[in-house]
């Protein structure tokens, strides 16, 4: 039986790693090719043929629903499972990427388990499953069985528990830059910081203050939970603009965490998010809340 094949497209390198170095770890058998945007991938799908696609949304030259409507169009590829792993979770979103045919969606940040849930699930309908099984070792193939549930929740009961995807990556409510509801302490405030945002780990949401933003990263500011934040985890980091609501979601990473306040109990923790996305708009997005006046001059961008 020949290999499962898997085309990973994101345009930010650290998350096509992030997928690849995940599927590698539970199943060494597997091969798997990457792709910087849609355009590439589509020269790559005209002449290789693949079992799954794990696609980002939005990508220079070419988007993720650009490339699912295009192999839609494709007698070879029409039925090809095409899963969207992306930080635009809204329903309006997830109905779009249903209607061009999407098989399945995955919403950043992920844990492994969400994105093998999703890899396992697409599999499981073409009937290549068992071979993606086969080639995980002897002691993980017992947690990775063929039954309903282990197809579905990547053998862990408790992920049924889990909200509908459509609810997965919520978008900040209408005025999330001056909600009251983070009490942050005095130095961290809006009033000495640049307003608030939302920032989405795998573990969970939480609210933050925006300290300082530059084209490259941001400095936020959140409440100490019972849950850490680890250096190097993957994160969303949405932010609301402007009367009209508009809406950013900036994918990227934490790159450094330390006590806000300088004490070992401190409730704050300050985090470096640092961008990955090299989506044009979402630039543009950034360097228009700087030019309002979000960067703080005492924060040296990329330090």
């Amino acid at each position: 039986m020949s290999k499962v094949s898997v085309l990973v497209v994101d345009d930010a390198s650290f998350i096509r790693d992030l997928v690849k170095k995940c599927l590698r770890n539970y199943f060494p058998g597997i091969k798997l090719e990457d792709a910087v945007n849609g355009k590439k991938a589509q020269a790559i799908l005209m002449r290789e043929t693949f079992d799954l696609v794990l696609c980002d949304w939005e990508m220079p030259e070419m988007s993720g629903l650009e490339l699912l409507t295009w192999c839609r169009e494709q007698p070879h590829l029409k039925a090809m499972p095409f899963v969207m792993v992306t930080s635009r979770g809204d329903k309006e979103n997830v109905v779009q990427a249903i209607q061009a045919g999407v098989s399945g969606y995955v919403s950043k940040p992920f844990t492994n388990e969400q994105l093998l849930s999703k890899v396992k699930q697409a599999l499981h309908k073409i009937g290549r499953l068992d071979a993606l099984v086969a080639s995980a070792p002897t002691k993980m193939n017992s947690a990775f069985g063929n039954d309903s549930l282990s197809a579905l929740t990547g053998g862990k009961p408790e992920a049924v528990k889990s909200a509908p995807v459509a609810a997965a990556a919520p978008a900040p409510s209408r005025g999330l830059l001056n909600s009251p509801s983070l009490q942050a302490p005095a130095a961290a405030s809006p009033a000495g910081g640049r307003g608030q945002g939302q920032l989405r780990l795998s573990s969970g949401t939480q609210q933050c203050v925006i300290k300082a933003l530059s084209i490259k990263e941001a400095l936020l500011v959140v409440r100490r939970g019972e849950i850490l934040p680890q250096v190097l985890e993957s994160a969303v980091l949405d932010l609301e603009q402007g009367d009209n609501a508009e809406v950013a979601r900036l994918n990227g990473y934490l790159h450094a965490i330390v006590a806000f306040e300088p004490k070992p109990d401190s409730d704050w923790l300050q985090l470096t998010f640092r961008f990955i996305d090299q989506d044009a708009q979402k630039l543009d997005y950034i360097s228009r809340l700087i030019a309002r006046g979000t960067a703080q001059k005492h924060f040296v961008p990329g330090a």
